[in-house]
């Protein structure tokens, strides 16, 4: 077991993530010590449900299933969490607990940020993309008719336990998926001002079939470096006033065409390869990087074999991204690359941007 910790300012922000390949079984008891002699509810994704509701073992009447995908986290989703909350009679000093991907843990953790303003909070990820990403640093929301994560708030989870062995049955796509997510650390890992150098670029370039074969040792050193780059990132700016506008490298383009898809029709990791490919043109069209960074990095990205996802018209993106909650004043911001793992936010003009993409 690896042990990280976050280490917020304020203490009872500060929580520890948990790394493991043991036998899931055991999870149940680690998590209730998390929150001893405490009611709870669990939120729990169908798919992991149907295949892990005899191994985890919650009691039946604790336990909410919630259909999977995108489009499910909605306001509808969040109501129905929040009455079941209710239902089970959760105190301010109880908790509310995620088993399942990026969006389970989104749903649920909105819910316990508001029900009773607050109640503990525990992320158990069991996709790549939640493992290396959304299970860390405290984001919580729901998607709206105007776009993705526009209603939300900041709030810390207790403890996050990660056990890889729920990725041997993650199915093919969405275990690509977490590599969209996983490819953006690769790219923007100096900026992230950590001091230890990973070299995750050149771990993901030499380590891609190991990666792709699921070795669970690989993807327990994976998901340690993507959350140590994502640990040092949160802990200087929790609430993206500055620097965390970072981790939106490739986000901006990707949020617009899930958007414009309504959500059905690519993962959101998929859309991020896509949006990384998209930054890392305009850089090149910019000037800010050469052609053999550029190579490089579409290289990288080639290696994983990601859907293909066609041009959709500009004017439609450019439309939903200034809904974006970053963009101010209808600029949009841009994450794109400067050098080798160095990234840099831009403000486009609609017009600008529009000549770009």
């Amino acid at each position: 077991m690896a042990v990280l910790n976050v280490k917020i300012n304020e203490k009872e922000k500060s929580y520890p993530i948990f790394i493991t390949n043991d036998n899931p079984e055991t999870l149940q008891t680690s998590i209730l010590e998390e929150i001893p002699n405490r009611n709870y509810i669990v939120v729990i994704s169908q798919k992991v449900y149907k295949l892990y509701k005899d191994v985890l073992n919650f009691p039946k009447e604790k336990v909410l299933i919630i259909k999977d995908g995108e489009i499910e986290k909605n306001s509808k989703t969040l109501s129905k969490i929040l009455d079941f909350a209710l239902k089970n009679k959760l105190s301010r000093k109880d908790g509310i607990i995620a088993i399942g991907g990026g969006v389970i843990g989104d749903l649920s953790g909105f819910a316990a940020s508001v029900y009773m303003r607050g109640v503990n909070f525990i992320q158990v990820p069991t996709t790549l993309l939640a493992c290396t990403d959304s299970s860390v640093g405290g984001k919580t929301a729901i998607n709206t008719k105007y776009g993705k994560n526009l209603i939300g708030s900041f709030y810390q989870p207790k403890a996050v336990f990660i056990n890889v062995n729920f990725l041997k049955t993650l199915d093919e796509r969405q275990f690509k998926s977490g590599l969209g997510e996983i490819l953006k650390y690769g790219f923007i890992e100096k900026s992230c001002n950590l001091q230890e150098d990973l070299n995750l670029m050149n771990y993901l370039s030499e380590n891609f079939h190991t990666i792709l074969e699921r070795d669970i040792l690989t993807l327990m050193e994976l998901i340690s470096i993507c959350i140590k780059l994502k640990i040092s990132v949160v802990e200087k700016d929790e609430k993206e006033n500055g620097l965390r506008m970072i981790l939106n490298y490739g986000h901006t383009y990707a949020h617009a065409i899930e958007k414009i898809t309504n959500y059905k029709k690519y993962t959101h990791g998929e859309c991020v390869a896509k949006g990384l490919e998209k930054a890392i043109n305009i850089a090149f069209k910019l000037g800010k990087i050469d052609k053999e960074y550029k190579f490089l990095c579409e290289d990288i990205i080639k290696k994983f074999n990601f859907k293909y996802i066609p041009e959709f018209d500009k004017n439609k993106l450019i439309q939903i991204m200034t809904t974006d909650k970053k963009s101010e004043q209808n600029n949009i911001k841009y994450v794109l690359p400067i050098s080798y793992a160095n990234v840099e936010v831009f403000n486009f003009s609609q017009e600008e941007l529009k000549g770009l993409l």
